[in-house]
């Protein structure tokens, strides 16, 4: 249709005008304003970015603080890899709960868990000394920060099926190059009038939705401003009005922000001996993981094999000839035991089990099962800073959350593969033929009322075990930024041939300096083989504000794309670094991200290298990394202090970090092993 005279000169000045936002705009790419109306204007002191269980610790903390927090997930329930990701089976070494030396909300949860079942172990799993169904497991962390909130006089804004779609990212001061997040825009989606309710669709069908602004004829949507309250503790130097805590599964908000950050295997290093590549890679991260739950029958059941089964079958295995037992892998993450049924040990080979009886559950996490592990840059899940500015979604207006649609749906796949597998299938991909056998009498569990509380019956978000992770500030010492690496926390003896072959003399050597081994340098000086490279303890760090243990434990990317491909390998190397380690803390300058000084890290994104990372990312360290995180974000509030003004004087004493660790303490959130001091040597 043509246009008249009038309508093209007003068609040319919206183009100008276009034009002109979009230039005013150039320099902070993630804001710009919605195209309709903001629909809520929403105010908090602290603006908690994702429910896992980072960020349901960090309200807790804050809601003891009496602060207003708001709290945001893209599901609806919060606890993330406890409940919503379905890993309901807390991972914990023995040393730390032999000491029950945890944080007091974590401490809290396992002792309401207790409560409410009887016993801590309700599944009485292999794997772990708590197992329980999730969706039993968010109701309680519902009701702990529900307690919380009335015990510290705090109000918790909670808002679930949310997603972050732009940050306004602004100079602190005219002429300042210290950037301050002033707002964010959300979107909140709602199931539209006589539509299927919440968690019908798995979520590979509903994400671009999501963080779409318009409704559609699936969601209706609701656009939320977040902005910063009035702060309840005043401070007359107050450095800034809020604080925003980056405590997503992926790094979505470092993403969006775009401040420095790395994915993916590091290049090999003193400080990271064991990395699969000389020269790092982005697209090969830790596989991911939809969970699911299936119920043992007293009678055989009918399954229907999957239209794509048949391309994932070559995938799935026991993976080693001394965990080929059905009955043995159903217990060893079973999270419900039929207490109507009696306790019968069984033994398959060295391993000694409960017999899984009728009734009982078990949620399924299995490395050659519902694990699934690209690796390439054609089929990775969390795109690197390359691909989002190639997807073009730092431009305003584009986010999209940052991850690869297709991926996350064949993720669902290979899962719900993975069950019929379990029930029919009778080949290994490993271990050959006459070694599976089919075993149906088990049932698949869906529904809103089922373990994971999807219609689908995976969970609601995939278990993420690697995520984007930010390098911190340059300081004494880490000039390229701060991160924790393997050496600071691998108990590994670093004398095998690998690491003097692959490293060269030279690194080997200052490999043995930095581990403080002077009898090794002298060995390798006199070209002699050292019989210790290796540690005696964790680094101890002057900024600690929470601890964690765990292995350093690796799910490594395949080879090829796609990743179920048979005969594809894992990536070669990625175990090599796979070690017991020395309980670790986490450092402040971890959770502090270059550019903006009100933003704060916790969860799986803090200051680490991918090997470290692997340790650094299971429950307890979670819950950890988020009471400091609440704890150091009311510190700042109250004091009038920006968190990098806690160490940027480091290694100098630094009176107001000294507060914050004492005020830590007495809130029962530990920063350090009692087992761990200086006098271990090094």
């Amino acid at each position: 249709m043509l246009k008249s005279k009038t309508q093209k000169i007003r068609l040319f000045k919206s183009e100008i005008w276009l034009v002109l936002v979009s230039l005013l705009l150039s320099n902070n790419p993630t804001n710009a304003a919605p195209p309709r109306n903001v629909d809520k204007i929403e105010a908090c002191e602290i603006l908690v970015v994702g429910g896992g269980l980072a960020g349901t610790s960090t309200a807790y903390e804050a809601l003891l603080a009496g602060r207003t927090v708001c709290l945001t997930d893209i599901t609806d329930w919060i606890g993330g890899q406890a409940t919503s990701q379905g890993v309901s089976a807390l991972d914990e070494t023995s040393e730390q709960v032999d000491s029950g030396l945890f944080p007091r909300g974590y401490k809290k949860f396992r002792e309401m868990l207790k409560q409410h079942y009887g016993k801590q172990n309700p599944g009485e799993c292999q794997v772990s000394r708590s197992c329980f169904l999730p969706r039993d497991g968010e109701k309680i962390l519902r009701v702990m920060l529900q307690q919380a909130a009335h015990q510290g006089g705090g109000k918790l804004k909670w808002y679930p099926n949310t997603v972050i779609k732009e940050l306004n990212i602004t100079s602190a001061s005219e002429g300042s190059s210290r950037k301050l997040i002033k707002s964010a825009i959300a979107i909140q989606h709602q199931p539209q009038p006589n539509t299927p309710p919440l968690n019908t669709e798995p979520l590979s069908q509903t994400i671009e939705d999501t963080y779409s602004y318009e409704n559609s004829s699936r969601f209706a949507k609701t656009i939320v401003q977040f902005v910063p309250a009035a702060n309840k503790k005043p401070s007359a130097n107050r450095s800034a009005d809020w604080y925003v805590i980056e405590a997503t599964e992926t790094g979505e908000l470092i993403a969006l922000a775009d401040v420095p950050y790395q994915i993916g295997i590091d290049a090999r290093s003193l400080y990271n001996p064991s990395s699969a590549s000389s020269s790092g890679d982005p697209y090969c991260t830790q596989g991911y993981t939809y969970t699911f739950a299936m119920q043992a029958t007293k009678e055989a059941q009918t399954h229907t094999m999957p239209s794509f089964y048949p391309q994932y079958a070559g995938y799935y295995s026991y993976e080693k000839p001394h965990l080929a037992s059905f009955p043995f892998v159903f217990a060893y993450r079973r999270i419900f035991k039929n207490p109507k049924q009696p306790k019968i040990q069984e033994k398959f080979g060295n391993l000694a089990f409960i017999k899984p009886m009728p009734g009982d559950i078990s949620m399924q996490n299995w490395t050659w099962g519902n694990d699934y592990r690209p690796g390439t840059a054609n089929d990775n899940l969390i795109l690197s800073r390359d691909q989002i500015r190639q997807t073009r979604q730092l431009q305003p207006g584009q986010w999209m959350g940052g991850l690869r649609v297709e991926s996350l749906r064949k993720a669902e796949e290979v899962s719900q593969g993975f069950f019929y597998w379990l029930v029919e299938g009778t080949t290994d991909s490993r271990l050959g033929d006459g070694v599976k056998q089919a075993d149906r009498n088990h049932r698949y569990l869906r529904g809103l009322d089922s373990p994971m509380g999807t219609v689908h019956g995976l969970s609601k978000y995939p278990y993420i075990r690697e995520a984007r992770r930010i390098i911190g500030r340059p300081a004494r010492g880490y000039a390229g930024g701060f991160s924790i690496q393997e050496i600071d926390i691998s108990q590994k003896n670093f004398t095998d041939s690998y690491y003097r072959q692959t490293l060269g003399d030279r690194t080997y050597r200052n490999l043995a300096i930095a581990l403080g081994n002077t009898d090794a340098i002298a060995r390798i000086q006199n070209n002699a083989i050292p019989t210790q490279v290796q540690r005696t303890r964790s680094r101890i760090y002057p900024d600690a504000v929470g601890i964690g243990h765990y292995n350093i434990d690796f799910h490594p990317c395949m080879v090829s794309s796609p990743p179920e491909q048979q005969g594809n390998s894992e990536r070669q190397g990625m175990r090599q670094a796979e070690s017991q380690t020395y309980p670790f803390q986490i450092p402040l300058r971890a959770m502090i991200p270059q550019q903006i000084d009100n933003l704060i890290v916790a969860g799986k994104s803090i200051a680490t290298s991918q090997i470290a990372s692997a340790a650094y990312r299971v429950h307890a360290y979670e819950w950890s990394s988020g009471a400091a995180a609440g704890t150091v974000a009311n510190f700042a509030l109250e004091e009038g202090i920006l968190p990098y003004q806690l160490i940027d004087q480091l290694p100098q004493p630094e009176k107001e970090l000294e507060t914050l660790q004492q005020r830590l303490r007495q809130n029962q959130n530990p920063i350090i092993f009692p087992s761990v001091s200086i006098l271990n040597k090094k």
